[in-house]
């Protein structure tokens, strides 16, 4: 073989004999095989690097059958699908008894009408030979019509002494040595994964072992650091559902206005838990009270932000503080569970929707030569200029296309 192969394809799975801790999925292949064309396609679920291509070309090799290999990723839409897919589900294999189409990466797809999606469904009914599909989540609801048309196999993710024991097995047929230690290392880091495990050892056979070690130190420090910024934000919450009980349930007195003082979060990000928790405690008269102070507070906040008076920071504070405690005298010291900002969750969609907007913009100024200023002046008439087969042209994905279908449908809603 070409020793300048990666390991990943010198020693990829040639027979079904060469795959370990698949048995159950190697069965369930060669019984949609033979009873082929009961489901005319199969579906191959799992996560990445479990061996999901191996086994179709496994199975391509065992029945000297050709192997006839598309990308989804490649294929997302409808057009392309027609123009590749189709004629090779009807041409006959010159060299071989058979064939065997293999669609890896299937999550590429798009699951609009004219997206892939149904065309795929549309050429399973129609092909003369066996489709395989790869995917590493095929339950995305997208997929639910694909599903029912296929035959689906589940891989399961391997345990540390099947990838052990290929690693090892490669090792002695390249004549290398690697400590015990740094296998154990590649095993854990790979996490099922039998792709990465040979790049790593890839590595350290080129590289040495030392390499591993200083990545596998970084990834500890990466680690390390995303724990602490998790628990910093556990703290910072607690610590504001702790500062919102002070408020809400204790006696106000000259300590609450700095009971915020502890929480590490800004009064912007305050005001909107405060916002989300008042109806939680609060009714009545005690009620409105508190929505006044919460009301004045916004005022003064509007006001720093106009004119940059930061001094009024003071009166912001204050009326997120003792001007809500004050709202009633009855206290209480009954369990509240405090619940997020919603509000956040609505900005965050607003924002995603700008940015879906932001992006078809640049895709249409991109095709039609038109700037990106001009074309965000035509935003409003874009569901309209934008036919079905330019969005193909444009390769928008399901959520621009959507985007593109709600906006339309509401400014029709408004011209009536």
């Amino acid at each position: 073989m070409n020793q300048e192969l990666p390991l990943v394809e010198k020693y990829r799975a040639r027979r079904f004999d060469d795959i370990r801790g698949q048995e159950l999925a190697i069965q369930d292949i060669k019984t949609f095989f033979r009873s082929f064309p009961r489901k005319r396609a199969l579906i191959l679920a799992g996560p990445v690097g479990v061996g999901k291509t191996s086994l179709a070309i496994a199975l391509a090799n065992e029945y000297n059958l050709e192997l006839f290999e598309l990308n989804a990723s490649d294929l997302r839409n409808r057009l392309k699908l027609e123009e590749v897919l189709k004629p090779s589900i009807e041409q006959q294999s010159l060299f071989k008894k058979g064939k065997i189409i293999l669609m890896d990466e299937a999550d590429g797809i798009t699951g609009t009408d004219r997206g892939g999606l149904p065309e795929l469904i549309s050429l399973i009914s129609k092909t003369s030979f066996p489709i395989i599909i790869t995917a590493n989540d095929i339950y995305d609801k997208k997929f639910s019509l694909l599903r029912q048309k296929c035959q689906l196999v589940n891989l399961k993710e391997l345990n540390q002494s099947f990838i052990l024991g290929i690693l090892k097995d490669v090792l002695k047929k390249e004549g290398k040595k690697v400590k015990e230690e740094t296998l154990n290392i590649i095993v854990k880091k790979s996490k099922g994964d039998v792709r990465a495990a040979l790049n790593d050892l890839q590595t350290i056979i080129s590289f040495g072992e030392d390499i591993l070690i200083r990545e596998l130190k970084k990834e500890e420090q990466l680690g390390d650091e995303l724990e602490f910024i998790e628990i910093s934000e556990r703290e910072k919450q607690d610590s504001i559902f702790n500062a919102l009980k002070k408020v809400f349930q204790a006696v106000t007195n000259k300590d609450t206005i700095n009971v915020y003082d502890a929480t590490q979060a800004e009064l912007d990000e305050i005001i909107l838990w405060v916002e989300e928790n008042i109806p939680a405690e609060y009714s009545g008269k005690a009620l409105a009270k508190a929505f006044d102070s919460l009301s004045k507070a916004d005022i003064f906040k509007g006001r720093i932000y106009r004119q940059q008076y930061w001094r009024f920071l003071v009166y912001e504070n204050f009326f997120l503080s003792a001007g809500i405690s004050s709202a009633t005298k009855l206290k209480s010291n009954k369990f509240t569970p405090y619940k997020k900002p919603t509000r956040i969750l609505k900005i965050w969609l607003s924002n995603q929707k700008n940015m879906k907007k932001k992006s078809i913009i640049m895709k249409f100024s991109k095709n039609t030569h038109m700037s990106k200023s001009k074309a965000m002046k035509e935003n409003f008439l874009l569901p309209f200029i934008i036919t079905q087969e330019e969005r193909d042209n444009l390769d928008l994905s399901d959520e621009e296309m959507q985007y593109l279908d709600e906006k339309k449908q509401a400014i029709i809603e408004r011209m009536r």
